[in-house]
């Protein structure tokens, strides 16, 4: 694999610690800024709802421009934005600054995912695409478990401030190692391109991450207080127990991405399948230590070995249309079924059934994913199968 996809990786960690460690810092942000831990639970919603809103409309405005230039540029926001969290007055304050450090987030993924698979040969990309977001990972095993015990001993701006260094060390490494390219990132009309990504393939591929992805974050957003009011660990518990989350998160991305390098739409359909079974038995790990620490960790392998097929897939599905706006697109359904799932959590938390009811609900959203991309398999198979019959006529 070329050495910049390592870069690339380095700039994908410093935007996973951001994404990811606010939540294992609710119950410090919901006492420090009064409000609950499902208003505290709402800036995770916010913030894939700003990745939903800056993905395509960044990708967009930069189509045109080199592509080093465009990743450089996005984490010059994503460190601000770090920086005006850690100084936020009130709770309208860190909202306004997670969702202008959102706007990074989305373009980054969108723009890297297309310049890792144009580094490899074909059979390689969904590996590519891997070990880009192995920075994803790396940031769940080492850097959240981190922010998560600095927030907890020195109060959660520490951990901002501490985001803020690493997304300028990112930003060093990506300008020192990502290789400078002479064309723009797209040569295409951007409205094309949109229009493009309306065709019925291409939608029903994103409403597959939306809806397949949303389970994982109606769990992981109150993974906190679940592991504390439901299982009984100690606050200063939860750190250790997101690192087996993290090793799952390492585990799953590389097997995703073997798998869909090989058989791209049985890995779709089979990782969709295995989260939803894990998000439902976690109902009843809950109530168990030993097995609750376990399907933390299950949880992370499942979740993310749908991340690269669910990508390789919507790209596969938008052809020959600008490749940088579908990834884009595709990053934000990732968030805007982050932003579901948090939401729904939230909901049923705050409505009932209640908090260990989540795992449940959380399993039917990701069925409900599966159900779209069968659907989507069997509309793609039905003009090959129109083609061969006229033939045997």
């Amino acid at each position: 694999m070329p050495f910049a996809l390592y870069a690339l990786t380095a700039g994908a960690f410093g935007i996973g610690v951001t994404e990811f460690v606010i939540m294992g810092l609710l119950l410090e942000v919901s006492t420090d800024l009064g409000v609950s831990i499902a208003m505290a639970g709402l800036l995770i919603s916010g913030y894939a709802l700003g990745v939903v809103a800056g993905a395509p409309v960044l990708t967009a405005m930069t189509g045109r421009w080199p592509r080093k230039a465009v990743l450089i540029g996005l984490m010059v926001i994503f460190t601000i934005g770090n920086a005006a969290c850690a100084l936020a007055p009130d709770y309208g304050f860190l909202m306004a600054a997670r969702v202008l450090t959102a706007f990074a987030h989305g373009t980054f993924f969108g723009v890297g995912s297309v310049v890792a698979t144009s580094l490899v040969a074909p059979d390689k990309r969904a590996s590519a695409i891997a070990i880009m977001f192995t920075g994803l990972t790396v940031a769940n095993i080492l850097g959240v478990p981190f922010g998560t015990w600095l927030g907890q001993q020195f109060g959660w701006r520490s951990t901002f401030w501490a985001v803020a260094l690493v997304g300028a060390i990112a930003l060093a490494v990506i300008a020192l190692l990502v290789p400078k390219d002479k064309a723009a990132a797209e040569a295409g009309d951007w409205r094309a391109d949109l229009k493009a990504m309306g065709r019925r393939p291409v939608l029903l591929g994103l409403l597959t991450t939306v809806l397949g992805y949303a389970g994982v974050f109606a769990v992981f957003t109150y993974i906190a207080p679940a592991l504390t009011q439901i299982t009984g660990f100690a606050e200063g518990a939860v750190s250790p127990i997101l690192l087996v989350f993290g090793g799952g998160l390492i585990v799953g991305n590389l097997i995703g991405g073997k798998l869909a390098d090989r058989h791209l739409v049985k890995t779709v359909i089979g990782t969709l399948v295995t989260l939803a079974g894990v998000l439902g038995l976690m109902t009843f790990a809950l109530h168990d230590r030993f097995a609750a620490v376990a399907f933390v960790g299950l949880l992370g392998a499942a979740a993310f070995a749908t991340v690269a097929p669910l990508q390789m897939w919507v790209l596969s599905k938008a052809e020959g249309a600008g490749q940088s706006l579908a990834s884009s697109f595709n990053i934000a359904a990732f968030n805007l079924g982050n932003a579901l799932g948090a939401w729904v959590g939230g909901a049923v938390i705050d409505h009932g059934p209640g908090l260990g009811s989540i795992p449940l609900v959380a399993a039917l959203i990701t069925l409900a994913g599966l159900a779209v991309a069968l659907l989507s398999i069997r509309l793609d198979q039905r003009p090959a199968l129109a083609c061969a019959t006229a033939g045997n006529a």
